[in-house]
This record gives structure tokens, C-alpha cells and sequence, in this order.
């Protein structure tokens, strides 16, 4: 029995080291200002990654190429990255300007700009966090193109490759969509390439499609080889750069000062700086259905429960649902304040005072004691305390400080659970940050009993912040799950949100010193279950009642301070 403790620490202790020399490096690599990825400078990383093994990139560490952690990574990174020697991560340059064309990955929100046939250039305006996850991804996509390689290329200096990569060669050169003979010729070659089954990747195939190119897949798994190839033979290494402007204003809250400075203009202009103020980040959904349905739908609502409502709100093919309850918001009180700064987090503030609200205590209030509330959309990472270090802070108007009236900061997001399943709640008592022993703990004005009773799953306890999402490791967390820390989930942004409150409340003495808080999460996924990681899709409707009740709950709370 000893000997298996011991051995399961030794694990989450070779997986925390693994994650401490990822980090340490990529600080290196970012001050040196380059690297090349499969090169002598990229070994670290690669070791790590591969020491690592997180359940994102699944199978990582062995010979076949892994599909769905493939999957995951190209839906975040910019289309033809894979096409790409020279990949530069630069700072708000002013590309926007030029006649480059932007390219935003499906599931990031980050301006990427194709500048020529070899070099892609990606921008990054969320601080560290968003280095680390390229970084990682990166370092996962090279990986994998050369397992391709080691599997085509022959064992000679010629070059000389195998017949399933001249034939995949000839497909997705095909500058049309190929035939389903065509096609399903391709996907066999291409599976003996991947090491994996014809099901495998006709399953997987359709996935990587986007708009009118049904073939990326296949091209994708071409350009991934041909470039490791080229690594191989020629000695042509994939490089990354990290542009001079980027490396001298990292840290500085540059985007996150111009992105609170349009708020706090606006709340001053409005004449609602002085008025109770209650921040929620969250999605830009959630808080204007649950205030304004009951006004846009009622005719819907009285066919259906409020629920089902909020299913077809929350499915694609709905938008003049969507616009209708858009328009009735803007009409009464929500203003859409759109992101300009280059932080990516857009803004809705709502005036309570100007609507009707079924949240409304009996008790009557002047329009001056109604509160005012910002919804600001998902920070991503170390991003959260720059935005809200920033949000908090004072506004400088005429030469005075005038500071906001805060009563209330709540978070609402996605995290993984490591005891249930997608869609349970996760109430937290206190945020532990990755790779250390700093621990925030607090009073949580959400507790677990006022979330029960609906049929979902609601657990408490501390969460973890983690560094990135991409690197969860069973084994790490596993060792917080069963530990005394009492973990139930973990997450990105906790830590840096409450560090940021605690230092404007306790102090500088920003805001008062009795803000409430509310931490509530619903769970994405399940790292510590196989085929339940974000790798393995989304939420598609579990989502929704989560989201919604912890909506209600926070609104509830708002209107009854």
C-alpha cells in the first residue's frame, strides 16, 4: 500500500516538474526573442509535453498520430498555421491597418494575419497566459507532423518517401473536392500514414472541414509532414519569433487600462458611477435573457417552460429569437459597449432603473438606489487580473479620482470537474493557484443549497487555477481530487479574478472593503475521465440549465443586496 502511495505521488510530482519546466522555458525562450520548436532550443518543451502527457493531446507520447487532441489544437490556432516555417507572435502592431486580411481561429478570439506563403503573425493582447497556450499548442502540432514524417520518410538521405504519402501528396494538391472514391482511396493512405483505423479517420474527417474546403483534413496532415520532412532532409526548422514591441509592453496592462477606461467613461457620462455597482464576467447571453425574455417572448413562454426558451435561444438556427430579445434590451436599459481595445472581452451594462425586472424585491427603491450591472464577457488566463487590477481602479476625470461604487463582483464560467460530469455545478470556498501554495480563500455569497434541488449534480470546495488548460494531467489532479486540499474542479481565471479583489478592497482601498463575491461554475468536462475532456467536444445543451440557474441565482442575489 505504501509503495503505491508513493508511487502515485512520484507521478503527480514528475507531472508538476514537467509543468514547472515548461513554464520556466518558455519565459527563456520569450526573452531570448526566438526558437526553433524541433530544434535544440525546443527540447525542453518537447520533453515536458511528453513527460507530461496531458489528456487533452491524448496519445501524445506514442506513435500514432492523435486525432482528437489534433482536432482541438487547429480549432485554436489560425487556418494554414500548419503551412507556416515562420510563425511570429507579436503584439496590437497595427495590422489591423494594412490589407491583410485577419484570420480568427473558430474557438479563440486572437487577430492572426497571413503575411506570406512562409509566415504567419498572431497577436496576442491577453498577456501570458495566451503565449502559453500557443506555445503549447505549437509544440503538440510539431510533434505530431513528425511522427508523420517518421512514418513516410524512408530510410535513405534522398528524400524518397512511401507510397501512402505520394498518394495523400496527390490529394490534397487536388485544387478541387475529390469524388467519394477519391476520397475514401485518400483516407486509406492517410491511415496507414496516422497508424490508425479507416474509421478512425473517416470519422474524424468531416470534423476538420471549414466553409467550402470539405478536404482540410487531409491537406492539414499533408503540410504537418511535408514541413517535418523538409526539417529532416533539408534542415529547414519551423522557427518562432517573438516580435521587440511584443517582448517590451508584455505585463504592462497596456489593452486591459484603454478597455476599463471605456467603461468607466461611459458609467460617468450616464451618471452611474455613484450608483450600486455589480460586475459579473460571464458569457454575453446568459444575464440579457434572463432579464428581458419575459418582455421580448412571452408568447413562447407561455408554449414552453422558460428552460426549453433558453435551448432554442441557445441554438444557432434561432437568431430572430435571439434579435428580438436584443432589441427589447437595448430599448430598456442595456448598452452593448463592443471591445475596441484589443482585449477581446465585449461589455453590456444594464441600468435596472429603466426596466421592470421580475428579480425586483416587493420593496419599492428610487431609481437612484436601483443597481447598475456590467456583464463583462470571459477573460482568458493572467488576462482576468489585468482587466479587472484595471476595472477597479479609480477614473481619472478633471484631475479628481472618482471611484465606482462596487458592491459586487461575480464569476460565472466553465471549469473541469474532477468528481461528476459535464453540466454539474462546482460552488468554491477558495482558489489554489497551480504550481504553488498561494491559496485565496472566502466568503462565497453562492452556497451549495441555493443551487440544489434541480437535478444537477452541485459539489463545493476549493478549486484550482491552473496555468493552462492544455496542460491537465491525470495524475496531478488525481493527487489534488484525493488530497486534503478538498479540490473539486479547476479552472483558469479564479485566482487572478480574487487577487485583483482582494488588493482593491483590502488593500488600496479601490472599492469598499465588504464587496461580495460569487464564484459559481459548470463543468465542460471531466479531465479525469477518458472521452470527457475538452478534447472530446462540447456542451452542446448541457450547458444551458447550469448556466441559467447560477444566471438567476447571481440576478436574485443583485436585486436583493
Amino acid at each position: 500500500m505504501v509503495n503505491l502511495k508513493l508511487q502515485g505521488r512520484t507521478r503527480a510530482q514528475e507531472s508538476t516538474h514537467a509543468i514547472e519546466r515548461m513554464y520556466i522555458t518558455m519565459r527563456h525562450l520569450f526573452n531570448r526573442g526566438f526558437y526553433k520548436p524541433m530544434g535544440v532550443s525546443g527540447d525542453t518543451l518537447r520533453e515536458a509535453l511528453l513527460t507530461l502527457r496531458p489528456e487533452i493531446y491524448g496519445s501524445v507520447a506514442d506513435d500514432k498520430v492523435e486525432l482528437h487532441g489534433l482536432l482541438y489544437v487547429v480549432d485554436r490556432l489560425p487556418i494554414g498555421i500548419e503551412q507556416c516555417t515562420y510563425i511570429n507572435l507579436t503584439s496590437d502592431e497595427g495590422y489591423g491597418n494594412s490589407h491583410f486580411k485577419p484570420i480568427v481561429p473558430p474557438k479563440r478570439r486572437r487577430n492572426c494575419y497571413r503575411i506570406d506563403e512562409e509566415q504567419m503573425n498572431i497577436e496576442i493582447t491577453r498577456g501570458r497566459s495566451e503565449i502559453y497556450d500557443i506555445l503549447t499548442h505549437l509544440t503538440f502540432l510539431f510533434i505530431e507532423s513528425h511522427k508523420i514524417m517518421r512514418r513516410v520518410l524512408l530510410d535513405d538521405e534522398d528524400g524518397n518517401v512511401t507510397r501512402d504519402w505520394q498518394k495523400l501528396e496527390k490529394a490534397a494538391l487536388k485544387n478541387e473536392e475529390l469524388t467519394r472514391e477519391e476520397r475514401d482511396v485518400a483516407l486509406t493512405h492517410t491511415a496507414n500514414i496516422l497508424g490508425r483505423t479507416f474509421q478512425e479517420v473517416n470519422t474524424v474527417y468531416s470534423k476538420f472541414a471549414v466553409g467550402e474546403n470539405k478536404e482540410r483534413f487531409l491537406e492539414i496532415i499533408y503540410w504537418l509532414g511535408k514541413l517535418a520532412i523538409s526539417e529532416a532532409v533539408d534542415n529547414q526548422k519551423r522557427i518562432i519569433t517573438f516580435s521587440p514591441v511584443l517582448r517590451e509592453r508584455l505585463g504592462h496592462h497596456i489593452h486591459g487600462e484603454i478597455w476599463a477606461d471605456n467603461i468607466k467613461q461611459y458609467l460617468l457620462e450616464e451618471n452611474l458611477m455613484h450608483r450600486s455597482v455589480h460586475i459579473i464576467s460571464a458569457n454575453m447571453h446568459s444575464v440579457m435573457n434572463t432579464l428581458f425574455t419575459p418582455m421580448a417572448l412571452p408568447e413562447e413562454l407561455k408554449k414552453k417552460k422558460a428552460l426549453q426558451v433558453y435551448e432554442d435561444l441557445s441554438d444557432s438556427g434561432n437568431g430572430s429569437l435571439r434579435n428580438k430579445v436584443m432589441k427589447k434590451a437595448l430599448a430598456n436599459g442595456m448598452k452593448f459597449l463592443e471591445d475596441k481595445s484589443g482585449t477581446n472581452i465585449d461589455i453590456q451594462v444594464f441600468d435596472t432603473a429603466k426596466f421592470k425586472s421580475k428579480f425586483e424585491p416587493d420593496r419599492k427603491l428610487d431609481d437612484d438606489k436601483k443597481p447598475v450591472i456590467i456583464v463583462m464577457d470571459y477573460a482568458f488566463g493572467e488576462q482576468a487580473y489585468e482587466t479587472m487590477d484595471e476595472l477597479l481602479k479609480p477614473y481619472s476625470f478633471k484631475g479628481k479620482d472618482i471611484k465606482m461604487n462596487v458592491a459586487s463582483v461575480s464569476i460565472m464560467g466553465k471549469a473541469g470537474i474532477l468528481e461528476g460530469g459535464k453540466g454539474d455545478i462546482m460552488i468554491p470556498s477558495a482558489h489554489v493557484f497551480e504550481g504553488t501554495a498561494d491559496n485565496y480563500p472566502f466568503k462565497n455569497e453562492l452556497r451549495k443549497k441555493d443551487l440544489e434541488g434541480h437535478g444537477i449534480k452541485v459539489l463545493d470546495g476549493a478549486m484550482i487555477t491552473v496555468l493552462g488548460t492544455s496542460l491537465q494531467n491525470r495524475d496531478l489532479l488525481k493527487f489534488f481530487h484525493d488530497s486534503t486540499w478538498n479540490v473539486s474542479g479547476l479552472e483558469m481565471e479564479g485566482v487572478h479574478y480574487q487577487k485583483a479583489i482582494q488588493a482593491a478592497a483590502k488593500l488600496r482601498g479601490n472599492i469598499r472593503r465588504d464587496v461580495k463575491v460569487r464564484y459559481a461554475y459548470y463543468a465542460s468536462d471531466n479531465p479525469l475521465e477518458t472521452g470527457s475532456t475538452l478534447a472530446s467536444g462540447g456542451l452542446g445543451t448541457t450547458g444551458v440549465k447550469p448556466t441559467y440557474l447560477i444566471t438567476e441565482k447571481i440576478i436574485e442575489q443583485i436585486f436583493n443586496s
